[in-house]
C-alpha cells in the first residue's frame, strides 16, 4: 500500500529522540516508505518532539505549518514528548492528522490505514504508567550512532516534565543493548553515543546488573571503535565508571555531567540529588584519573527565588572549575510541575541577561579547552560532510576540528596535528596519516 511513497523526518529535542526517530523510520521502510529530507515534498511526515521548554511547543508548532506548507496534501504525524502532554492541544494544529503518545509512538506502521488527510485528528496515547521499553537506535544519519539503553526518569526535579512525558525509570537487557551495538557496527557505524533519560539509573531488568557493568560489556563489541557517554548524573557517576573509561581504548576522555546551579539553596529548590560538594568532589576525581578528559555542564538560570548571589555562585562556581563547555538554559514555565507555583518569580529580561553571561564563560572556557591542545597531535573522527570545501569531526576528547574536504577520510578516523583556533571556535588541523 505504502509502496514507494515518501516519508520525511523532523526530529526536536535530545539525542534520545534522534535514536527513537531513526528506529520510526526504520519501521516505515520496512512497510514501503522511502526516506526523503524533511524540506522535500513528502506523502507523510513524522515529528518526533520535545517539551522541555516552552521554545520546543512553539518550534513544533512552526515545523508542523512547514510541512504542511510544503506539501498542502501530506499526512502529518506528531509524536514525542509534547505529544504525550498536550495531545488535544496538538490535535487542535491545523494540518495535524494524528497524534501518537509514548506508548504508540513505534505502533505508527499498524496505526497507518492511509494516507488521506482527516477531518478529525487521531489520537493514540495511554495512561504514562503503562509505558513499557522499547530498543530504539540511530542508522545512516551520522557518523555516530545514539544507542538508547534506558527511558523515563524516578526523579522529582521541580522543574522537569520529562517523568509525565516519559514516564517511570526502565531499561533494556544487556543482552539486548550489546545486540543492538552488533547491528550498528554491521552498518559499518565507528562511534555509539549511549542515551536515555537518566541513564546511570540503568539497571539489567534480568539480572540487576548496572551501568557500569554494561559498559564493560559495550567495550568487547568487535567493530565500535569510539563511545561516548551522553549526559550522567553527577551522584551515578561511580568510580566503576570512571576507572572503565580510564582504561579504555573505546570510550572517549568526555563527560556531560548537569550542574544546574552552582547554590545548594538553588538546588535545594529543584530537589537535585548533590549539592556542590559531590559535584566538585566528582570533576576533580575524572581530571585527576582521566588524561586530556572533556567535560560539559548543563545549567538553568533565573529558576524562581535565583538571587543575584546565588547567580553569582553558579558563576564562580563553574570558574573555579576544570569544566570544557557548558550547555545554558534559561529557566522555563511547565505546567504540572511544582516549581511554577515557586514564589520569586525572576523576570524573562535577567533570565536573558544571566544566560549571556554565563554564555560568554562557556566561550571562554572551550578556547582555553581548546588552546591547550595547540600543535599537539590527536585521533579525529570525521564526519561525512562538506560544507563550504571543508570536512569536520570531534577529538577523542570532544574536540571539532576541521581540515580541507578529503572524501577518503569520510566517516575514518585519522590522526592530525591541532594548528589554530579559528574565529567559527573550531581548530584547524592538518592530516598526519592516510592510514585507519
Amino acid at each position: 500500500m505504502f509502496k514507494f511513497k515518501k516519508a520525511a523526518f523532523y526530529t526536536l529535542g535530545c539525542k534520545l529522540n534522534f535514536s527513537e526517530t531513526s528506529t520510526i523510520a526504520r519501521q516505515l521502510a520496512d512497510i514501503g516508505f522511502i526516506k526523503t529530507e524533511f524540506e522535500d515534498a513528502a506523502d507523510l511526515y513524522v515529528i518526533n518532539t520535545c517539551s522541555v521548554t516552552e521554545n520546543a511547543n512553539r518550534e513544533c508548532r512552526r515545523i508542523i505549518r512547514k510541512a504542511k506548507k510544503k506539501s498542502p496534501s501530506a499526512f502529518i504525524v506528531v509524536t514525542g514528548c509534547f505529544a504525550q502532554l498536550k495531545p488535544k492541544e496538538i490535535s487542535d494544529i491545523e494540518g495535524v492528522d494524528m497524534v501518537l503518545g509514548a506508548h504508540e509512538k513505534f505502533n505508527l506502521p499498524q496505526l497507518l490505514t492511509n494516507l488521506n488527510t482527516v477531518e478529525e485528528t487521531e489520537i493514540h496515547g495511554c495512561e504514562i504508567e503503562e509505558l513499557d521499553y522499547f530498543t530504539s537506535y540511530s542508522l545512516n544519519e551520522r557518523t555516530r550512532s545514539f544507542l538508547k539503553i534506558q527511558d523515563g526518569c524516578d526523579y522529582p526535579c521541580t522543574y522537569c516534565t520529562i517523568p509525565l512525558a516519559r514516564g517511570k525509570s526502565r531499561c533494556d537487557s544487556i543482552e539486548n543493548i550489546i545486540k543492538s551495538a552488533n547491528e550498528i557496527a554491521a552498518n559499518d557505524i565507528k562511534e555509539i553515543v549511549i542515551t536515555g533519560v537518566n541513564i546511570g539509573e540503568f539497571k539489567d531488568k534480568n539480572n540487576n546488573k548496572n551501568f557500569g557493568e554494561l559498559i564493560a560489556e559495550l567495550e568487547k563489541v568487535k567493530g565500535i571503535e569510539r563511545y561516548r557517554i551522553s549526559s550522567i548524573e553527577p551522584n551515578l557517576i561511580t568510580d566503576e565508571i570512571i576507572n572503565t573509561v580510564k582504561h579504555s581504548n573505546k570510550f572517549m576522555p568526555h563527560f556531560h555531567i548537569p550542574l544546574q546551579s552552582g547554590s545548594n539553596q538553588v538546588l535545594a529548590r529543584m530537589k537535585r540529588r548533590y549539592q556542590t560538594k559531590l559535584y566538585r568532589n566528582k570533576i576533580n576525581t575524572i581530571v585527576d584519573k582521566i588524561d586530556d578528559v572533556c567535560i560539559g555542564a548543563d545549567v538553568i538560570v533565573g529558576f524562581p527565588g535565583e538571587t543575584d548571589e546565588e547567580f553569582n555562585k553558579t558563576l564562580n562556581f563553574i570558574k573555579d572549575l576544570p569544566i570544557s563547555y557548558l550547555h545554558v538554559f534559561s529557566y522555563s514555565e511547565r505546567e504540572n510541575t511544582p516549581a511554577i507555583g515557586f514564589e520569586g518569580v525572576v523576570s524573562k529580561k535577567t533570565r536573558a541577561d544571566r544566560s549571556k553571561q554565563l554564555r560568554i564563560l562557556s566561550n571562554k572556557l572551550q578556547r582555553a579547552f581548546y588552546q591547550k591542545y595547540l600543535n599537539t597531535e590527536h585521533t579525529a573522527l570525521f564526519e561525512q560532510d562538506n560544507r563550504d570545501g571543508m570536512i569536520y569531526g570531534f577529538t577523542d576528547n570532544y574536540i571539532k576540528v576541521k581540515l580541507p574536504f578529503n572524501s577518503d577520510i569520510c566517516r575514518t578516523k585519522k590522526r592530525i596535528k591541532l594548528l589554530e583556533i579559528d574565529t567559527d571556535g573550531m581548530m584547524k588541523a592538518r592530516l598526519l596519516t592516510t592510514k585507519n
